[in-house]
């Protein structure tokens, strides 16, 4: 894949969200939509929407986990790298609490779920997918037990309440819910009947463009002025550390080919847009959580094809 294929590939998988989250914008700033609608659709998202999206996907997939085994740890040893990375920045360098557990997830959680997928399905076809399925489905757990905890800071009350209130989050997270449930029914050939995984996918495909829309009405340009602003630091950490992290790990593990692909390719997207709607309803920083949408995505248009670029350059996928 040459320079130019790879930036025109990375385009056409980015662009289309960069549209929605213009879209959002223009909806909010002429008066279209309000704070109750963004309010109202992002509960729908987070709590019906994403999971039934997590579902439909990882159910009907074909999964086999041994194979699988390295790519998936070398993926959490990158997701935990970055986690306690950007932890100790924001610990050292973000001062307001509700902005250090957006800045901590903006840096480590990827958009693996539309952004990932269509990566790896555009290099490596279906016989990639398989794998990018399973890496998105384990994964997504980790990032949203990960997310939970660094989100839960932004919440009162005392150090006992709020591992409590951490630990019930996590096991009554819709999207972890989802995806035990989900490859729970995979593991055991379980099959779902055709009109229910049909549902689930009416539903799920609603939400991803329903949560840019909403990350684009809460969007605010004037940050994008400001150099130290939080979403800049964690738009650096996705864009240009997040990568580099992943693809070490890698070559730590001895992976090349489509396993390397694969990895970086799932870590080298836009935040995920299930970051804005984590923080909203944990109480983060929404509006510097929609940012970090908003730039990673542009971004990542450009920072996805130069290390593609690179990595073939070097045979590595």
């Amino acid at each position: 894949m040459g320079f130019f294929d790879a930036v025109w590939f990375a385009v056409n998988v980015t662009l289309p969200s960069v549209l929605l989250l213009l879209f959002g914008v223009f909806l909010r700033r002429s008066g279209q939509v309000g704070a109750e609608f963004v309010a109202q659709a992002s509960n729908l998202v987070f709590h019906y929407g994403l999971p039934l999206l997590l579902f439909s996907r990882l159910a009907a997939a074909e999964i086999d986990y041994a194979e699988q085994a390295v790519l998936l740890t070398a993926g959490a040893v990158s997701t935990l790298v970055l986690y306690f990375g950007a932890e100790v920045y924001a610990w050292r360098k973000i001062a307001d609490v509700r902005d250090k557990g957006v800045f901590v997830q903006g840096v480590f959680r990827s958009n693996m779920g539309i952004m990932g997928l269509a990566f790896v399905l555009n290099a490596y076809g279906k016989s990639g997918l398989a794998a990018g399925a399973v890496y998105m489905g384990v994964i997504t757990v980790l990032y949203n037990i990960l997310a939970v905890v660094t989100l839960s800071r932004a919440q009162g009350g005392s150090a006992a309440a709020k591992w409590h209130h951490t630990v019930k989050k996590i096991y009554t997270n819709p999207l972890i819910v989802a995806i035990v449930f989900a490859l729970l029914l995979q593991r055991f050939q379980i099959p779902v009947p055709r009109a229910l995984m049909q549902t689930a996918d009416y539903v799920g495909d609603i939400s991803l463009p329903l949560a840019l829309i909403c990350a684009g009405a809460t969007f605010d340009w004037r940050s994008m002025a400001k150099v130290s602003d939080v979403a800049l630091q964690a738009g650096i950490g996705r864009l240009a550390v997040a990568p580099v992290v992943a693809v070490l790990t890698g070559l730590a593990f001895g992976l090349n080919g489509v396993a390397m692909g694969v990895l970086f390719l799932m870590v080298a997207t836009p935040v995920a847009s299930a970051s804005y709607v984590m923080a909203k309803a944990m109480g983060g920083n929404d509006v510097a959580a929609a940012n970090i949408v908003g730039i990673t995505t542009f971004g990542a248009m450009f920072s996805a094809a130069a290390g593609m670029v690179l990595l073939r350059g070097f045979g590595l996928m």
